[in-house]
């Protein structure tokens, strides 16, 4: 787990490390791994605090590092002004005059490579991630499997840092502050007077998510205990409209989706006292701010390097690998073989509440 504590108090062992650097983060999408970015930056910043760090994302994505006041973030109009081969050249440009010294590229995609061509050829350090590619496959093979636990995504992005002379140890990684909630959200969610619970049951490939019949039991249960308030997030209209239909049904539930701004789900995640999710990036938002997360796995498995940074390997809800020994099959559950549909029914609605309970109990 990440230490408590704001991130922009900190010490470094040695104040002069770091000292008149400028380095461009590039970590664009998706919502998971631009919010694995945090903990690694508030590890850099704890251990080189007069770094000057430019964090090149999408706009949506800007509240994430509202709290770590040594980071900037830089937008990328990849549907406007830098779109495509030209605008990349612009965006360049855009950077460039920001007297960029470093560049530590997380996201490793064609973009950030043309990037690379441009930031080399004006002769700035450029360091891309070694995402594992070799290894992810050996983990999702059918034949041949080689399953064991691969670096974590968190680890990547340090070894980057690292090759541009920037070591950073994640243990030293620190918490953001839980928010103070707006008047808006504080009519929306009502008093603390019960233990708050966040359920984000979506994810991007349906080999990620939970059955809605088996969540609705799971939230059916947890409802009669009545020792709960439960919030439910999601995004998009089809999984509003889901989650709206559910909160309907249980007096203890409260759809969040579609109601709130960015920022304020990032504020009432923040308050909470534990939060249930996929394989996705709410599960990693949660994670940035200390709050214990339970994760749900189906045709993907927390060893190829995505598990929710600081959180105890007991927390996570594995499908039955003696039943659907493939898994993981993929590492974003996109490839899911015939008959693997029914790989997270192995996870009963009673093993959900019974886990829900028990970290809840902790908090």
């Amino acid at each position: 787990m990440c230490r408590p504590g704001k991130t922009d108090n900190v010490n470094s062992p040695n104040p002069s490390e770091g000292g008149g650097s400028h380095i461009l983060v590039i970590r664009l999408s998706a919502m998971g791994d631009v919010a694995m970015t945090v903990p690694v930056l508030t590890a850099l910043i704890q251990r080189y605090p007069h770094l000057e760090i430019t964090v090149l994302t999408k706009p949506f994505f800007a509240p994430m590092f509202a709290q770590l006041k040594q980071v900037e973030v830089f937008e990328a109009e990849t549907k406007g002004r830098h779109k495509g081969v030209f605008g990349l050249h612009t965006l360049y440009k855009d950077l460039k005059n920001r007297d960029i010294d470093l560049v530590a590229d997380l996201h490793n995609v064609l973009r950030s490579k043309v990037l690379k061509r441009y930031f080399n050829f004006g002769g700035i350090p450029f360091e891309q991630i070694a995402k594992g590619r070799r290894e992810k496959k050996a983990l999702t093979a059918t034949k041949n499997k080689v399953f064991k636990a691969l670096k974590s995504t968190h680890e990547r992005y340090a070894d980057v840092l690292d090759a541009l002379g920037f070591p950073v140890d994640l243990s030293k990684a620190s918490c953001l502050y839980k928010e103070k909630l707006s008047d808006k959200v504080l009519k929306l969610v009502g008093p603390h007077n019960k233990k708050w619970l966040g359920i984000a049951p979506f994810a991007a490939f349906e080999g990620k998510m939970y059955p809605m019949h088996l969540m609705k039991e799971v939230v059916h249960q947890l409802n009669n205990t009545d020792k709960y308030k439960i919030f439910l997030f999601g995004g998009g209209q089809q999984e509003k409209q889901q989650l709206e239909s559910m909160a309907t049904g249980f007096s203890s539930c409260i759809n969040v989706s579609g109601t709130l701004s960015f920022s304020e789900e990032l504020a009432l995640i923040s308050n909470l006292d534990a939060m249930l999710s996929m394989d996705s990036g709410n599960g990693h938002l949660a994670a940035m701010y200390g709050i214990p997360v339970i994760t749900i796995w189906g045709v993907t498995h927390p060893y190829a390097g995505f598990y929710p940074f600081g959180q105890p390997a007991e927390n996570a809800l594995l499908a039955n690998r003696k039943k659907f020994p493939f898994i993981p099959t993929s590492i974003y559950g996109k490839n899911m073989p015939e008959g693997y549909e029914k790989a997270m029914e192995t996870i009963t609605p009673p093993d959900v509440v019974k886990k829900i309970e028990k970290v809840l109990s902790q908090s």
